[in-house]
């Protein structure tokens, strides 16, 4: 029955994603996070629902107006361009390069190819909003169900394995949710009905409880930072910090011991046997790319070409024989620098400080003219999510994460509409301004009005997008 519904459900969105890409780009995100198919036990598992959707969603694309651009001229989406070419080359460089190395090559460009789609078919503060609310409720989908099997399982359930695709292993599943709990919790803040206002708020704890469950040492360090990101953005740092520590310290509190006991080697990396290996693979990786500095050893032979840049081939540091023979870089930034060479590293990074720094200068601006907006919600919201994955990144083998891509093409999108925005919105004298404070018409974004669920109002009910008044206490 499940593959039916699911089946069902697909095929009858075909035709609406033809006529309407955005559509289509939605129910990709749909299948690619919330993972519908992964839901069913039967034939629609192993369907490629996803490749017809875009295949779909693409050709509407093609034989629609003429008006429509497939991508942005924003500097970082020739970036993901340049780094498209830049890894074939490493890859058709590298040694043992064949010819089924090309399916992961093009697994590659499928994920860039919808990070620029996205940044074409998403066109005003509408779309936008209904893109966050499709991303962060896949997360917050997995996290109430993880979450609620935590607690009846009393706090002793471990995920060894995520739901699939890019969020099988764990550890990427992990990641994904602390990138997606500061979009659950903008939504939450934004929302005017209390009840919905409510459930979206609860999902956050639940969400924690589901990274806490997966056991992940990477993922505790990047929802820690995530954490302290949005207290820092908030209204009043002292209270949210000392909120924070509290949350923190009943979490610990309530967390089973197997996960405190994870936890704490972090501090023993040294002698633990997990770290220890980052720690050797981190070395290897810095001898691939002292050797190969220009090209790497290819995308995707980290593992095949570990051995022969492996200082201690055959043993551990400390002299015992090797358990297992290789290993994967364990580190996003040296993963793509070993495999790709110095400029595929360069252009990432500058992919990653381009995102933050675009946040940066729309949320000055908006502080600016604004002391309460949308705007300032969102800017907050995405650097909390990015700064989860930078910190995930250090311990995580993500360097073609697919939701890193489609993050930045969605700040991207941020950014142009927010200027938009602000562009349209000229300032206005009030009573206001007597007490040195900007006041603007009410905003409209693109002439719509603001649906009247009350998502992302210009002045939520409340959250970290909101400053003091200039002048006040």
């Amino acid at each position: 029955m499940r593959d039916l519904i699911v089946a069902g459900f697909i095929v009858a969105t075909l035709p609406t994603c033809f006529r309407r890409p955005f559509i289509g780009l939605l129910v990709f995100t749909l299948l690619a996070y919330m993972r519908l198919q992964d839901l069913t036990w039967g034939w629609a598992r192993y369907e490629r629902w996803s490749f017809y959707v875009a295949i779909v969603t693409i050709a509407g694309f093609l034989v629609g107006s003429g008006e429509r651009k497939f991508m942005l001229p924003d500097l970082r989406c020739w970036i993901m361009v340049a780094l498209v070419g830049i890894v074939g080359v490493s890859l058709v460089s590298s040694r043992f390069f064949v010819a089924g190395d090309l399916s992961g090559y093009v697994e590659y460009c499928k994920i860039i190819g919808v990070a620029l789609f996205t940044t074409g078919v998403v066109r005003n503060r509408e779309y936008l909003r209904i893109l966050v609310y499709v991303v962060a409720l896949s997360f917050g989908f997995f996290g109430v169900k993880n979450g609620l099997a935590f607690i009846l399982s009393g706090f002793r359930m471990e995920i060894i394995q995520g739901p699939g695709g890019m969020l099988t292993d764990r550890n990427d599943f992990s990641l994904a949710l602390c990138m997606g709990m500061p979009l659950l919790l903008h939504l939450g803040l934004s929302e005017k009905r209390q009840i919905l206002r409510r459930v979206l708020l609860l999902t956050i704890p639940l969400t924690a409880l589901t990274v806490i469950s997966c056991h992940s040492r990477g993922a505790f360090l990047a929802m820690a930072a995530m954490s302290m990101a949005i207290v820092w953005r908030s209204k009043n740092r002292v209270t949210g910090f000392a909120l924070l520590l509290v949350c923190a310290g009943a979490a610990w509190m309530a967390a089973p011991a197997s996960y405190k006991e994870r936890i704490s080697t972090i501090s023993e990396y040294q002698t633990e046997g997990s770290a220890r290996g980052r720690i050797e693979a981190w070395k290897v990786a810095g001898n691939m790319i002292a050797a190969r500095p220009l090209l790497g050893v290819g995308y995707n032979k980290f593992q095949q070409e570990y051995v022969g840049y492996d200082p201690n081939r055959g043993v551990e540091s400390d002299g015992n024989p090797k358990a297992e023979g290789t290993r994967v870089a364990h580190n996003s930034y040296l993963q793509i620098w070993a495999e790709c060479g110095t400029p595929a590293f360069l252009l990432y990074l500058l992919l990653i400080a381009l995102t933050f720094r675009d946040l940066a200068l729309v949320r000055r601006e908006a502080e600016r003219r604004y002391h309460s907006s949308w705007i300032l919600s969102y800017a907050n919201m995405f650097e909390a999510g990015m700064v989860a994955f930078v910190v995930g990144a250090m311990f995580l083998n993500r360097a073609q994460f697919d939701l890193f891509y489609h993050y930045v093409a969605i700040v991207v999108v941020f950014g142009k509409v927010a200027r938009d925005s602000m562009a349209t919105e000229p300032l206005r004298s009030s009573g206001g301004e007597q007490r040195g404070q900007l006041v603007l018409e009410k905003p409209r974004g693109f002439g719509a009005t603001p649906p009247p669920s009350g998502f992302d109002r210009d002045r939520p009910a409340g959250g970290f997008d909101r400053r003091p008044a200039p002048g006040t206490a």
